[in-house]
């Protein structure tokens, strides 16, 4: 199919005629648990563009929560999952063995920190590896406790959503269900820290609350199976802690031998500027956990330990779907886009560009409270005053509608920030344009 994106396009104010009709359809079908950021109903994309049902043509900033940056149906990409869709679909990997998985588990192993032996599973999303992590860690230390950290996103299910802290309303009514045992600590989000100090300068209160308080009263390390934590807070406004925070609890973890787990699930694949944002804080993960742009939008994640934590029996943990052929096809020609064809190189240019140009926002409007970037991923942060620093959740949520009715796709995060994730092949242009978007849509709001 040919593409002929030139940029964003709005044929008629979103959501059009079409887009209302499938809109009243869903309402009466699917979940009403789902958060619908904008009315946007996708029917096809190329590169860094989605197009709707009425035609509309959108830039997307935000990735499908940084999961297509290497754009949509990217041609390597969709020749591999064709070619593998027409040789082999399924054969289940509890019982048997597929080339795609044995051959991205060894490509892949190679590109995570770590001079030691490893192993991997697959799954099919960032909660599923994110669970398998937490069993390993369990089944290994024979210990029941684990630590997170505050603000952290890591999944759903009642393993993960016991780690997640982003939101009230995923745990609401589950409290009980959960699993057990873990504690949190507060992590460094330096604009808003918790103990009121200033970053550089500070004695990394943050560490020492972990070690004063959590390991010596709420959790020993002789109870704790696991720390985990994501190297940048996606969910929770792309918070972007000091290296020596994130080092600092790898060597908390080392010292009082806990198990460390790194949930890369959204910052892996370049976003960083590193091809895993653990490169650049300099973390060598005891577990680490990948997913979202893995494979291009197909539902696929993979947790890779030190080998010894993964030769558990047989039968301890399986996956029916997890390594499946075709998703692995895909996932394999993303590993191809980002080894042999520079992507990550790629990335870092788009984020010179767009980090350019949102500072630049910045400084023209008071609305923004903070700007956090690194790469790709850029959080800007809206409030009523920087000297209160009190959310602006309401205008937030404008930002978010204004620059959909502009054709500009961006994602909402934490209380009041929004987080940006682009296309890894966008131009110059591109990126100007969607800057270009933001900035009519800021001083609308602040007219």
């Amino acid at each position: 199919m040919s593409y002929d994106y030139n940029g964003p396009k709005i044929v008629v104010d979103p959501p059009g005629p079409k887009a209302k009709a499938w809109i009243e359809r869903d309402n009466t079908v699917l979940s009403t648990s789902l958060s619908r950021t904008a009315d946007l109903v996708a029917l096809r994309g190329h590169g860094p563009y989605v197009e709707d049902v009425d035609g509309n043509v959108f830039m997307d900033f935000g990735s499908g929560i940084a999961v297509s940056v290497m754009g949509h149906t990217q041609e390597h990409v969709v020749k591999a999952v064709q070619e593998q869709a027409a040789e082999l679909i399924h054969a289940n990997s509890c019982d048997y063995l597929t080339l795609p998985q044995i051959e991205y588990a060894e490509r892949f192993l190679k590109l995570t920190p770590g001079d030691f032996p490893k192993r991997a599973f697959f799954s099919n999303s960032g909660a599923e590896c994110i669970e398998a992590g937490i069993k390993v860690a369990k089944y290994n230390t024979k210990k029941s406790g684990a630590i997170a950290f505050l603000g952290a996103f890591h999944g759903r299910f009642m393993g993960s959503l016991a780690l997640t802290t982003n939101s009230p309303v995923s745990r609401r009514h589950y409290i009980s269900s959960m699993m057990p045992g873990v504690a949190f600590s507060p992590y460094a989000y330096c604009y808003r820290c918790p103990f009121k100090q200033q970053y550089p300068g500070c004695n990394m209160e943050c560490l020492e609350f972990l070690e004063e308080n959590v390991l010596n009263r709420v959790i020993p390390p002789e109870d704790c199976a696991f720390m985990i934590l994501e190297p940048l807070q996606g969910a929770g406004g792309f918070i972007i802690p000091p290296k020596e925070f994130l080092q600092g609890v790898q060597k908390i973890c080392r010292d009082n031998g806990i198990l460390f787990m790194v949930d890369e699930v959204q910052t892996a694949f370049g976003k960083t500027g590193y091809f895993l944002a653990s490169e650049y804080f300099g973390l060598e993960p005891d577990i680490l956990c990948v997913s979202k742009a893995i494979a291009a939008g197909l539902p696929m994640g993979i947790t890779v330990t030190r080998a010894e934590l993964m030769e558990w029996d047989q039968n301890t943990h399986e996956n029916t779907l997890g390594g499946n052929p075709v998703v692995v096809a895909g996932a394999l020609a993303v590993l191809d886009l980002y080894e042999k064809e520079g992507f990550t190189e790629k990335a870092a240019k788009v984020g010179e560009w767009l980090q350019a140009g949102v500072r630049e926002l910045e400084e023209k409007y008071e609305l923004i409270g903070d700007v956090r970037a690194l790469g790709t991923m850029v959080g800007i942060e809206l409030v009523e005053s920087r000297e209160t620093k009190e959310p602006a959740t309401a205008k937030r949520n404008r930002l978010v509608e204004l620059t959909f009715k502009k054709g500009l796709l961006i994602l909402g995060a934490g209380k009041s920030s929004v987080r940006l994730a682009p296309v890894h092949t966008m131009t110059e242009d591109e990126v100007k344009l969607g800057i270009k978007i933001l900035d009519e849509a800021l001083a609308e709001i602040t007219k």
